[in-house]
């Protein structure tokens, strides 16, 4: 992966400026997630296009004049409102459209209203182009990344969801403020459903490539690491009504993946085929992510305590399907 890091970093500046003038992103849904992709996506310069979509013409058009009021601060070329129609070209399409979760409500208490409007989303796109990689946030994420998979007629490796991606960034800064260290010297991941029944894989964490059963952390301050990410949701929800700041930056993080062709591993919700035992059904996983979508599911080899536990996860995430 060094050489693939290495490579990155030399590309040239045109061929980089290239992959970002060649690309069209559309984001369904300018909801609280939705728009606030759509500005880090502004700020990063990660497409030529933006093209924001919802049903609620007077909302859009309200985050298009927001935002396009730091369109001189930019080098996205250009920004715009649009309908399901001008997805289908799109090369990267960012699924927010959904019903949000509320104070007392789990994602999986989403998922009826939330099919309902991903069917409607991909009945109004029609055709999809052949290249292009599908990006499902709307929750429950697993389980729409399913139902898009399907709906899309596009190969699996080009849906997917963001998964646990955002958990596993939560992982991170949790054990970094524990031990002192920057966050990006934390890896490991959080693993499953995104939802109630995801899982800290305490063997893939490391920290400074350390790995974290080598260090002198009690069992106790790992357990409540993994509540507090488990809960994160619930608590930034009971204070502010929403999460969105979090999971925008983890989908920019995504499409820039697929835009410079990175090939990073993620936590993503990618179908899975005896991934740990677990086939048939989407979920959170560490996939590498490059211009064509999925390349691969890394190879973990997880506990047997673990892999209950995602077995357990995945039969939770089934019984929706």
């Amino acid at each position: 992966m060094t050489g693939v890091i290495l490579k990155e970093l030399r590309m040239p500046i045109q061929t980089r400026h290239q992959r970002v003038a060649d690309s069209k992103i559309a984001i369904i849904g300018a909801g609280a997630v939705g728009s606030t992709i759509a500005y880090t996506l502004m700020i990063k310069t990660l497409a030529a296009e933006v093209v924001l979509i919802d049903i609620n013409e007077k909302k859009k058009e309200g985050e298009i004049m927001d935002l396009d009021d730091g369109q001189c601060f930019s080098a996205t070329g250009s920004i715009k409102g649009g309908n399901y129609k001008d997805a289908a070209d799109a090369d990267i399409i960012i699924l927010t459209a959904g019903t949000a979760q509320k104070i007392g409500e789990t994602r999986l208490d989403l998922v009826n209203k939330n099919k309902e409007i991903t069917t409607a989303v991909f009945k109004g796109i029609g055709k999809i182009k052949p290249s292009a990689i599908v990006v499902v946030v709307a929750n429950p994420v697993d389980i729409i990344a399913h139902l898009a998979q399907k709906l899309s007629n596009l190969p699996h490796r080009q849906v997917f969801g963001t998964g646990t991606a955002l958990d596993s960034a939560r992982l991170k800064s949790e054990l970094a403020r524990l031990l002192g260290v920057y966050a990006e010297n934390v890896g490991g991941f959080m693993l499953g459903e995104h939802g109630d029944s995801e899982f800290a894989a305490w063997s893939t964490v490391t920290i400074g490539g350390i790995p974290i059963k080598n260090l002198d952390v009690s069992s106790d301050d790992l357990n409540a690491v993994e509540k507090r990410i488990k809960s994160a949701a619930y608590d930034i929800i009971n204070r502010k009504g929403a999460t969105f700041y979090g999971i925008a930056m983890a989908t920019v993080n995504i499409v820039e993946a697929i835009v410079f062709d990175q090939h990073k591993i993620l936590a993503l919700s990618p179908r899975l085929t005896d991934w740990n035992g677990i086939s048939d059904v989407c979920i959170g996983a560490p996939a590498v992510l490059g211009r064509n979508g999925i390349e691969k599911i890394w190879p973990l080899k997880l506990t047997g305590a673990e892999m209950n536990k995602l077995k357990k996860s995945a039969d939770i995430v089934k019984a929706y399907l």
